[in-house]
């Protein structure tokens, strides 16, 4: 029994020995793996984007300005029409009448004048005389003053003959596109008749929105002309359509408004945008993009890269001896190559961008080349 007691302590402090030596044979545990990339160095136009809406440069009703039967419509519904281009004929029968009878009444009021100087001059001469008395001149001048008069009011109706004459033929005051019309022919339209149809201009157009006060003197707004000159502007107007896609043409700011609104602390600016293709319609909503005209040069690290906890963002690079250092940023605008980063990297440094569960602030780290590989 006591031999057996003693072989079992034997074997049991033999095993305990080798368990010691196999642990203090084994290698130190080794440093994390991490994939790193160095911080990019690029050229970026800075941008902000805003909501906004289309709106028509030039936008009018078309109303009748004389009473008379509508004759012709001379247009498409829908179809874009030039300046000066013929859209609607009102009967101009009577019109054209009124227009002869007030050129008869000037030719009257033209020979009824030529008879009062004639008169005039004719006392003139016999005053001296004594011919005619000074009641009797001042007769005849009065008669003159009055021929001229009813001369002027004559060349007054036939002017205002004449221009309702001209309103019996509606034209395009400009370029645009024509909606539909609200009358047929045969209908008696009046100033009081209401819309005939409406027109609106396509080629440029305005887009409308709001920024707040800090980013319009961020972006040099504040220095937008009004006049569209936009000479001394330092940004463009860029737009992206509903579906995502950017707008060919870009803009110009041509409006700044004159105070802030205070319910919500935006002031309304306009671009114009040319719009040959007729692609920007009024009333369409745009994403407008101001962005500034000449490029910065900007770092960037992976989005990956950034992480937050209760100091801030932060990234981690590896430092000289490769030890993982911990670098408080300060985030820009988020891009397709990654982050903006405005402040805490230099262009020199190397961000860790997998790899980051492992690590804390001043361990070793080893180069996964592998995983950076792939």
């Amino acid at each position: 029994m006591k031999k057996t007691i003693l072989a079992t302590a034997l074997i049991s402090s033999l095993f305990l020995a080798g368990c010691g030596e196999s642990s203090q044979g084994q290698p130190q545990s080794k440093a994390p793996l991490v994939v790193a990339e160095p911080v990019m160095a690029t050229s970026h136009q800075q941008s902000k984007s805003y909501i906004g809406r289309v709106e028509a440069v030039e936008d009018t009703n078309l109303t009748a300005q004389v009473s008379g039967y509508l004759k012709q419509r001379h247009f498409e519904e829908g179809q874009m029409v030039e300046a000066g281009q013929l859209l609607y004929t009102i009967e101009p029968s009577s019109f054209e009448a009124q227009l002869a009878a007030s050129k008869a009444s000037l030719a009257q009021a033209n020979a009824t004048l030529k008879k009062a100087q004639l008169d005039f001059n004719r006392g003139k001469n016999l005053l001296p005389k004594g011919s005619i008395s000074q009641s009797e001149f001042d007769h005849l001048t009065a008669s003159l003053r009055g021929a001229e008069a009813q001369v002027e009011s004559a060349k007054a109706q036939l002017s205002l003959a004449e221009v309702n004459l001209s309103f019996t033929q509606i034209r395009a005051p400009f370029s645009g596109r024509i909606s539909s019309t609200q009358v047929s022919t045969g209908d008696l339209v009046s100033p009081q008749s209401g819309i005939l149809t409406t027109l609106v201009s396509l080629d440029p157009v305005h887009t409308s929105f709001s920024v707040s006060e800090r980013e319009r003197l961020e972006m040099g707004m504040d220095k937008v002309k009004g006049d569209g000159s936009d000479e001394s502007a330092a940004v463009e107007v860029k737009l992206v359509l509903e579906n995502g896609q950017p707008f060919e043409y870009l803009g110009e700011l041509d409006y700044l408004g004159n105070r802030i609104d205070l319910s919500t602390g935006t002031i309304a600016m306009r671009a114009m945008v040319p719009n040959p293709d007729y692609q920007l319609l009024p009333g369409q909503h745009v994403r407008v993009e101001l962005r500034e005209k000449t490029k910065t040069d900007v770092l960037v690290v992976p989005r990956r890269a950034v992480q937050t906890d209760l100091e801030g963002n932060f990234v981690m690079l590896v430092s000289e001896g490769n030890i993982a250092e911990r670098r408080n940023v300060e985030l820009g605008r988020q891009l397709d190559e990654g982050i903006i980063i405005l402040n805490g990297v230099t262009s020199n440094d190397v961000v860790i961008t997998q790899g980051l569960q492992r690590i804390r602030n001043g361990v070793p780290v080893r180069f996964d080349t592998q995983a950076s590989q792939q």
